[in-house]
């Protein structure tokens, strides 16, 4: 069996994906190594989020064939759903393998590469594809990412993969198709596990709020179970000390969930709820299941419930359309939200969704001016946010060396003496560092 390495590209369900490919190739007998240079397998694990996220798996594939000739390659992920033909044309790629199929690598690998060698013809594979329909893909794969975020200290575990709604600026529901959901069971037994090890354990998922919602996963009174059943099971059954849950699309963030975040000191302080646009018009073209009003509600309950909470959002600009009035409507409502951080993302067309079809394109250049108010409006909002906690103490988990720890309520913090790493302890803050205009999330000084 060959030594192999999984490269990762894109979002935390891409990273526990390639965790959950590592796992199941090392029990079929492949070696994982660290590096392409020991690698006779590379499998590249790509995003297609924007053009810029193709981009970086063209320039990898050109690296390794320049500088690891001998290494094979297979490319997987969601753009190996999307465009396969694209990639299988490309000089160095052995095999294509989709979403569709990204549970049985471990399988295509171990039987091809075994046939080939027992041919003796030689390890020859150009150009394979193995890509199908991923609407009837119900495989749940994933695996816990014990660097999710590069410290080694707030694993990550994807709990939900899919999504059913039609943004039609969105690759993800044809690149990965419908929502499906990890087993309860399963996700206790997980976390329970990565509680003895680490501090804070991080949910995920594509769309996070409609984890269990699937047709046959009826309780007995037959209605689907929600996330907030299943988080208050973690908190029961499970020793984890602090659980933060990632992004949930604003409408899922039901008054029972806030409650329980605002209940509960064991959940992190924290709301993320993807906006995209506070122009109702622009939230209509890209078929957005709410308009701002409704947004809004939700927003002012979790800070009305929530007063120390990090709330964060997705915004974009640039989409097709959106005119000088329609962006100035939505920076008047970003304004008006208790936002203290924003992930600013400048709209990017791809091939494949409705958007990218649509007229009106806004001029690249104007789309980067208008990226560039809302990250100096988030600056000052999460400047102001940070002000707040001067004087006071936060309960912060303590990240590798040489990082800031990070608060519940989602502040980084430097801390003025050297704890050790995957620590939960209360710290008071002491001052400020400089803000920084492109920095979502500057830092807290502890004195």
């Amino acid at each position: 069996m060959p030594r192999f390495l999984v490269q990762n590209f894109g979002c935390r369900a891409a990273q526990a994906d390639g965790a959950a490919l590592e796992s199941s190739l090392v029990r079929d007998g492949h070696v994982a190594v660290a590096a392409a240079g020991d690698a006779e397998l590379v499998i590249l694990n790509t995003c297609t989020v924007t053009s810029a996220a193709d981009g970086d798996v063209h320039q990898t594939i050109r690296r390794l064939r320049r500088d690891h000739p001998a290494a094979r390659v297979l490319v997987t992920g969601c753009y190996a759903q999307r465009a396969p033909d694209e990639l299988a044309a490309m000089p160095g790629v052995d095999w294509v393998v989709g979403n569709s199929h990204k549970p049985q690598i471990a399988a295509i690998v171990g039987r091809e590469w075994d046939a080939a060698r027992t041919s003796g013809a030689g390890v020859e594979f150009h150009g394979q594809v193995h890509v199908g329909d991923i609407g009837a893909q119900t495989a749940f794969l994933s695996a816990p990412v014990e660097d999710a975020s590069g410290d080694r200290t707030r694993p990550n575990l994807k709990i939900q993969d899919g999504c059913n709604n039609v943004c039609t600026f969105c690759i993800i529901p044809s690149v990965r198709g419908r929502s499906r959901s990890a087993p309860a069971e399963q996700v206790i037994e997980q976390v329970r596990a990565l509680a003895a090890r680490y501090r804070e354990v991080v949910l995920s998922g594509i769309n996070l709020g409609r984890w269990g919602r699937e047709r046959g996963w009826e309780q007995p009174d037959g209605l689907p179970p929600r996330l907030t059943t299943l988080v208050r099971r973690l908190l029961d059954e499970t020793p984890v000390e602090r659980l933060r849950l990632s992004s949930i699309e604003p409408m899922d963030f039901s008054d029972d969930l806030l409650r329980l975040m605002a209940d509960e000191p064991r959940l992190a302080a924290h709301v993320h709820a993807p906006l995209q646009s506070g122009c109702d018009a622009t939230l209509k073209r890209m078929k957005r299941r709410y308009r701002s009003r409704h947004y809004a509600g939700r927003v002012e309950t979790a800070r009305a419930w929530l007063p120390d909470a990090a709330i964060g959002a997705d915004v974009m600009v640039g989409f097709p359309g959106e005119t000088d009035a329609e962006f100035a409507e939505s920076r008047r409502f970003i304004e008006s939200m208790p936002f203290t951080y924003l992930h600013v993302f400048t709209y990017s067309e791809r091939p494949g969704t409705p958007a990218a079809t649509y007229s009106g394109a806004v001029p690249v250049r104007l789309r980067k001016e208008r990226n560039a108010v809302l990250r100096e409006l988030a600056a000052r909002k999460n400047a102001a946010f940070r002000q707040r906690f001067v004087g006071r103490t936060l309960s912060v988990v303590t990240l590798e060396e040489g990082m800031p720890a990070l608060s519940s309520n989602y502040l980084k913090v430097e801390l003025a003496h050297r704890r050790p790493s995957n620590q939960l302890l209360p710290v008071a803050v002491g001052g400020l560092t400089a803000t920084c205009v492109r920095e979502a999330n500057p830092l807290a000084v502890i004195a």
